[in-house]
């Protein structure tokens, strides 16, 4: 049922999809889906629970790394990267739901994705800070920026601008070895 709501959620959008077709494609009938989800919006809310709950384990496993503060922000960016990609419908769905007018979705708080995920990186930054290898600055800032990187490298600047670019995720530790070498010239 949850893949089937996700696909024709990212196809149709949450209002042009009925409960007759999701049951349908799930292979399943109505009342198996009143069970388990009680209604069309349940199964909406339980997906994006579900994109919650996948997002958490993602950072608590980039936190748990043994290693530096870099090969936890690779590891955080390369597993995200990774169920984005396992997950295209879900995450189809999490950024209409950023970037598009509402198409008669329930009101869901997606900013608990975006607080989630600068969480986990100032904590892999407080690591970095007590295990001496970054300098102390805006913890803030710097989350900031390694979202905004990674935000850039899975959106695509396309006229739909909800899918998945086809580019390699090793854009994304490109771009942190920019931010970990700096740009500036170094005197000799």
């Amino acid at each position: 049922l949850l893949e089937a709501a996700a696909a024709l959620f990212a196809e149709k959008g949450y209002k042009g999809s009925s409960v007759r077709e999701i049951v349908t494609r799930a292979g399943v009938t109505k009342p198996v889906l009143y069970y388990y989800f009680k209604s069309k919006e349940g199964l909406f809310q339980a997906l994006l629970a579900e994109a919650a709950e996948q997002q958490r384990h993602i950072i608590r496993q980039a936190l748990e790394l043994p290693g530096t503060m870099r090969d936890r922000l690779n590891c955080l960016y390369r597993d995200f990267f990774q169920s984005v990609s396992e997950h295209a419908n879900l995450f189809r769905i999490i950024s209409n739901i950023f970037l598009g007018p509402p198409q008669g979705a329930p009101e869901y708080d997606i900013s608990e994705l975006t607080l989630n995920m600068l969480d986990g990186i100032k904590k892999i930054y407080y690591l970095g800070v007590n295990d001496g290898e970054v300098i102390q600055t805006d913890p803030e800032a710097l989350a900031f920026l390694f979202l905004s990187i990674f935000h850039f490298s899975i959106l695509d600047i396309s006229p739909n601008r909800h899918l998945l670019k086809n580019m390699a995720p090793e854009l994304q530790t490109k771009a942190l070895d920019l931010v970990f070498r700096g740009l500036k010239r170094r005197e000799d």
